[in-house]
């Protein structure tokens, strides 16, 4: 894939997550995904995906900043979200937080095989030692 395509076809990877189609997860994540260097397979990446949803009603992918490195991407997602109850461990029971993610992604067979994420957890933390006071 060119760089142009490589970063269209995170673009509808995105978009396959936003609009939930898990019956075309496929088409963008390789069978044999790892996860921070765990393998988990489509199917277990599809069932992380869709606790995320579950525990996260109104989680929406925002793209803030998207590099496309054949065979690499590089993205910043930015999240403004009111999780049930607990998250990352934190009490949030439907407060809305804002924090971004850094992941990258590198491309095997024309699919995301391997996803490196960091999620700043540290922000949400903030913001509810902010709402606590």
């Amino acid at each position: 894939m060119t760089r142009d395509q490589l970063a269209n076809f995170y673009q509808g990877y995105i978009d396959c997550l936003n609009r939930q189609d898990w019956q075309h997860l496929g088409d963008f994540v390789h069978p044999d995904v790892t996860y921070n260097d765990s393998p988990v397979g489509l199917e277990g990446y599809r069932a992380m995906l869709e606790r995320d949803f579950r525990e996260i009603p109104d989680l929406v992918f925002r793209i803030q900043l998207l590099v496309a490195d054949p065979p690499t991407v590089a993205s910043r997602l930015n999240f403004r979200v009111s999780p049930r109850g607990e998250f990352f461990g934190l009490p949030i029971n439907g407060k809305t937080v804002v924090f971004d993610e850094n992941v990258f992604y590198e491309c095997v067979d024309g699919k995301f095989a391997r996803v490196w994420s960091v999620i700043d957890k540290a922000a949400v933390a903030h913001q509810l030692k902010g709402n606590a006071g």
